[in-house]
């Protein structure tokens, strides 16, 4: 029992997870304008996402464009992109994978050994899922960094870390920790032992003794 409630809270944080990498991809917060400098006009917002760049009036009106080119894009976004999507697509696959494979689902229920590595193997794929989004968030973050230290960059092009960004390490987080806890429900290794050899009967004794 204490094993199911270990695998259905693995599964919980996992699926958490997985539609926290949808917000953040869809959110257009990824880095946010920073106001660090002098002579830096408050009165608007400006944020960009990995598919658009927004504007946030202080009247409440936002305005926003899609990247018009696949290719004018650069490297880091491209790569951030793919590997966001690549972790959505591996976390659709876990859920599948690891549903048949939870203790309270009727599917090979027959196969004991089998259903828990279906659970298993779930867990790996939201596991590799959470390396993708991790990596993804972790890349695009540091190019930030580098870019706000950058002597070359301009004081009034400078971005910082959006609520986007947080909200990606946060499910990259929950997906690791709920495929590390699908990965708890593995089967464990019977240990076989050989089978006793009979011991020979002692043969009963005639009563007679030999000198």
């Amino acid at each position: 029992m204490a094993n199911a409630g270990l695998q259905l809270l693995g599964f919980i944080l996992a699926f958490l997870g997985w539609i926290g990498t949808i917000v953040s991809t869809a959110l257009p917060q990824w880095k946010i304008y920073s106001y660090a400098g002098d002579n830096i006009v408050t009165a608007q917002a400006i944020f960009e996402g990995l598919w658009m760049s927004c504007v946030s009036q202080s009247t409440g009106q936002i305005q926003c464009k899609v990247f018009d080119s696949l290719l004018n894009l650069n490297s880091t976004l491209q790569a951030t992109r793919a590997l966001m999507v690549i972790g959505i697509l591996l976390g659709l696959i876990a859920i599948f994978v690891s549903t048949i494979g939870m203790k309270c689902m009727k599917c090979l229920e027959d196969d004991e050994v089998q259903k828990m590595r279906m659970a298993v193997i779930g867990g790996v794929i939201f596991l590799i899922a959470g390396l993708a989004i991790l990596v993804a968030t972790a890349w695009y973050g540091n190019r930030i960094v580098q870019e706000f230290y950058d002597p070359m960059t301009p004081v009034n092009a400078r971005y910082e870390f959006g609520q986007a960004l947080f909200t990606g390490w946060a499910a990259a987080s929950l997906c690791l920790l709920g495929g590390a806890l699908l990965c708890c429900s593995c089967p464990r290794k019977t240990t076989s032992y050989p089978t006793p050899r009979p011991y020979p009967k002692p043969t009963p004794s005639s009563g007679k003794d030999y000198v």
